[in-house]
């Protein structure tokens, strides 16, 4: 069986378990009136979607894990290579599925809880920012321990142009506020319908790609990879304008991590600047915003994040979606370009 075979495998099994499960649960989430609740300082014109049910990364992440599961025992079965041992190959796997879940469900559990306290205790803000900070660095710091101890990860940037800078310790200190900065960007992107989903899916994408040229059919990341893919496009099928479901904190947070931990799996940390562009931008734009208010008193965007801004301008949210999806596909482009100028040893 080729690469492309267990890959779409794996791929079709996550979409099909995805499709049957959002089926099933958004009636039923409807019912017991778990939905969205718009903020006052959330923009005015979304208060339509009060109502729509929420947490729907939770599903994904569900399909995801179920199909992972699924590509590794046919992965296992066809792909490992001559003459090494079972034991050796489950124990390789067991790393990389560290190396690209625990980031993600860790963070995705923090987002759960979030989205469990709005939904179920009926606290509109759920868990406060001080609380979610605190825990994303943990999160982050129980992370880059096992990269460290389990995948042996250095400490130093690589750059495309050829050049190295090891941090020593100090490695250790900006990636933590890189990584917990990069996922909350991802959190602000998931503002309209199908923003998060469509940008999270062109990165998988690329990155799909990446694994399978440079990584070989040996690399066990393609399965998740694909099972992510899977799962994303099952999610966009009931996220897509008018959305029948959210994904929450739980499902934006887990994104956010799945594609740090892919950047970090190729041994590339600057990758994460072009792969992460328009969640960077969105970011920003909320620092911005905040600094521009309290400075001259004069706000920069009409609304932040930036998406907000757009939309008060008057673009419709499938516009939105359009253009952010489409720079995203320039700066993925642009990624695995950069990628290139790396040896592909490279790829842990």
């Amino acid at each position: 069986m080729d690469t492309a075979l267990y890959t779409a495998i794996t791929a079709l099994v996550s979409f099909i378990t995805g499709v049957v499960l959002y089926r099933i649960f958004i009636p039923v989430l409807r019912r017991q009136k778990l939905g969205q609740k718009i903020l006052e300082i959330g923009p005015a014109w979304h208060k339509s979607k009060e109502g729509t049910p929420n947490m729907g990364g939770l599903i994904f992440i569900v399909s995801c894990v179920i199909a992972t599961a699924v590509g590794m025992i046919v992965f296992h079965s066809v792909v490992i290579p001559d003459g090494e041992g079972v034991s050796p190959a489950f124990e390789k796997t067991a790393k990389k599925l560290f190396a690209l879940f625990a980031l993600p469900l860790l963070n995705g559990l923090i987002g759960f809880v979030d989205d469990y306290i709005k939904l179920f205790k009926k606290r509109n803000k759920g868990l406060s920012a001080t609380q979610k900070l605190v825990l994303q660095f943990i999160a982050a710091g129980i992370y880059l321990y096992g990269m460290y101890a389990l995948i042996g990860n250095d400490t130093v940037i690589r750059f495309p142009w050829g050049g190295q800078l090891d941090l020593g310790a100090f490695y250790y200190v900006v990636m933590l506020l890189v990584i917990v900065y990069i996922i909350n960007c991802a959190n602000l992107t998931d503002g309209i319908d199908g923003l998060a989903g469509s940008i999270a899916l062109i990165d998988c994408i690329m990155f799909l790609i990446l694994f399978t040229v440079y990584g070989g059919s040996g690399d066990e990341a393609i399965v998740p990879i694909a099972a992510l893919i899977g799962a994303l496009v099952a999610f966009l099928v009931f996220n897509f304008h008018p959305a029948k479901i959210f994904m929450g904190d739980t499902g934006s947070l887990f994104l956010g991590g799945f594609i740090v931990s892919l950047s970090m799996l190729t041994g590339c940390e600057f990758l994460l600047l072009p792969v992460a562009f328009i969640w960077i931008i969105e970011g920003l734009s909320v620092v911005l915003q905040v600094i521009s208010f309290t400075l001259p008193g004069k706000r920069i965007f009409k609304m932040s994040p930036i998406h907000h801004h757009f939309e008060k301008c008057g673009w419709s949210e499938v516009k939105i979606g359009f253009v952010f999806s489409f720079f995203t596909a320039v700066f993925a482009f642009l990624t695995y370009y950069l990628f290139t100028l790396f040896y592909s040893t490279l790829i842990k």
